[in-house]
């Protein structure tokens, strides 16, 4: 995805790109940045998910240990033997989990910085060169100010994600009422 995004926007910089080719490509990096903006949220989730395992995980090895010692208190030989088994196995689990979630924020880390990159990478090609904004024209200025949207908070990807679903909609029924209206004027011979 961000391999496409830096194709997208070299093509954009390095040749005279005609108004109508670089609006469509600076269209395409927006939703590839919108796209990375969701698979964000979805590592964020995945790690907040395994940090919620790894807590219970943890809570169930002190649970263990705890009744183990309650055991050996008392000399319950089979009792601490029992416990002496769970506490291998959540003990286990523990460090798969603590290794699971230090590759995630490793991941997590990494893609947002790249995520980062491309906003500053996108702002920079809708502007068209790093000029001081003293400088820069009103239509530079709007195209600015929509990069910033596009780079900026979940909740305005979230919106733009959900435009681009009902316009999917939209035109998937617009498609079947073309469909079925082609259908009714085949039966009845128009």
């Amino acid at each position: 995805m961000f391999d496409s995004f830096r194709q997208t926007l070299r093509d954009l910089m390095d040749r005279a790109t005609p108004p109508e080719e670089r609006r469509a490509g600076l269209a395409r990096m927006k939703q590839t940045l919108v796209t990375a903006r969701m698979g964000l949220e979805d590592l964020r989730a995945g790690t907040a998910s395994t940090r919620t395992r790894l807590d219970a995980e943890r809570r169930e090895l002190e649970t263990v240990q705890r009744r183990k010692g309650q055991a050996a208190a008392i000399n319950d030989a089979e009792t601490v033997a029992l416990a002496a088994k769970y506490e291998g196995h959540h003990a286990e689990r523990v460090a798969v989990y603590q290794r699971k979630l230090e590759a995630q924020d490793a991941e997590l880390s990494i893609a947002e910085r790249e995520v980062a990159e491309m906003a500053s990478e996108l702002k920079g090609a809708m502007l068209g060169s790093a000029t001081p904004d003293s400088t820069i024209g009103a239509d530079a200025r709007a195209a600015a100010a929509e990069a910033d949207e596009a780079a900026g908070d979940g909740a305005r990807v979230a919106e733009e994600f959900d435009a681009m679903g009902r316009a999917r909609a939209r035109s998937y029924r617009d498609a079947d009422a073309d469909r079925r209206l082609a259908e009714l004027k085949r039966r009845m011979g128009k």
